[in-house]
């Protein structure tokens, strides 16, 4: 009966899919991790996905651990579901929305006041939308990057000073199809595409961040590391356009990864032992890799650096008035 054939279509469609997910996917090693009782780690976006993931396993090491992120409702639940899976009571939620420069300085002067200490600061938040933001600045680029960009500097004396610590950019191998336009920076590419143009340039932005800051912290004990996670099934797509997500969604479940299998190359920058020589590198699941060409470029790197500096308003007061 057609009941039949139906039902035996859905079942070899089922058996296809189990084959293939697990076929295509090597099972993921638990990796140990070292105790972390007496530090201190911001984890951003950590009330879901990658972020909620990495948040949980820090916690599970003892860590005290900052969850910072946009929605107070999800981020206090996510702090709250920490504490009660690990029984870390060290575990609190933050605001910090990184569409908004001023919301940034707060959770900076808050954070400074409130806790001495910061050994790990985890950028992870991010947004593949378009749109712009309060400071007029394309929404994936502000979040993405310069809202990091201005967070870690703001946090950075306090990173040194409770050294050896890390910073951990969560980047992604989109960073091969992004081209940074220093004369507008910042603002939305133009073009049909623009919004994906965009996320492609935030996530090379990461990349080259990471590699200039760790060259201008090499004598201090602070270190950088970039990470392409895995193409993980995570809200980053809720944003997609909808003839898209059909398209999305069964490529998602079939081969992307799940949060806490993309939490661990995350996890690995976090905490590694021995990663210093490597800081400023570009890891993926299998170890430090060569980022894509414009993901190696120091001049580029140097001239990002500058221009976000400038965007958010930083490094001119320091310099003085020009002769």
């Amino acid at each position: 009966s057609g009941m039949g054939w139906g039902l035996l279509g859905v079942g070899l469609l089922l058996a296809l899919y189990t084959l293939l997910r697990h076929g295509l996917r090597s099972a993921p090693r638990p990796r140990a991790r070292p105790a972390l009782r007496g530090r201190t780690a911001i984890v951003t976006g950590g009330s879901s996905g990658i972020g909620a993931a990495t948040a949980l396993e820090l916690a599970r090491c003892g860590a005290r651990v900052i969850v910072a992120t946009r929605n107070a409702l999800r981020g206090e639940a996510a702090a709250s579901r920490i504490r009660r899976e690990t029984g870390n009571e060290e575990v609190r939620f933050m605001h910090l929305d990184l569409s908004s420069l001023r919301s940034v300085r707060a959770f900076a002067s808050t954070f400074l006041r409130q806790e001495p200490h910061l050994h790990l600061l985890v950028n992870n938040a991010g947004v593949s939308a378009g749109g712009t933001t309060e400071d007029g600045f394309s929404l994936p680029f502000q979040v993405n990057h310069l809202g990091h960009f201005l967070l870690t500097q703001l946090l950075l004396e306090r990173l040194r000073s409770s050294g050896p610590s890390r910073v951990v950019i969560v980047a992604s191998s989109a960073h091969c199809a992004g081209r940074l336009r220093l004369e507008s920076l910042g603002r939305p590419p133009p073009g049909l595409f623009s919004a994906f143009q965009d996320y492609c340039d935030s996530k090379l932005a990461n990349v080259l961040h990471a590699r200039e800051l760790a060259t201008r912290e090499q004598d201090t004990q602070v270190t950088c590391y970039a990470v392409h996670p895995g193409f993980v099934n995570t809200e980053l797509f809720r944003h997609a356009p909808l003839w898209l997500k059909p398209l999305l969604l069964p490529l998602a479940w079939l081969l992307f990864l799940d949060a806490s299998e993309g939490a661990q190359v995350v996890l690995d920058c976090a905490t590694q032992e021995g990663l210093e020589p490597l800081s400023g590198r570009y890891f993926t699941d299998s170890g430090p890799q060569q980022p894509w060409a414009p993901g190696r470029d120091d001049r580029l790197a140097r001239a990002l650096w500058e221009g976000s500096e400038r965007l958010v308003g930083l490094g001119v007061a320091t310099q003085g008035p020009s002769p």
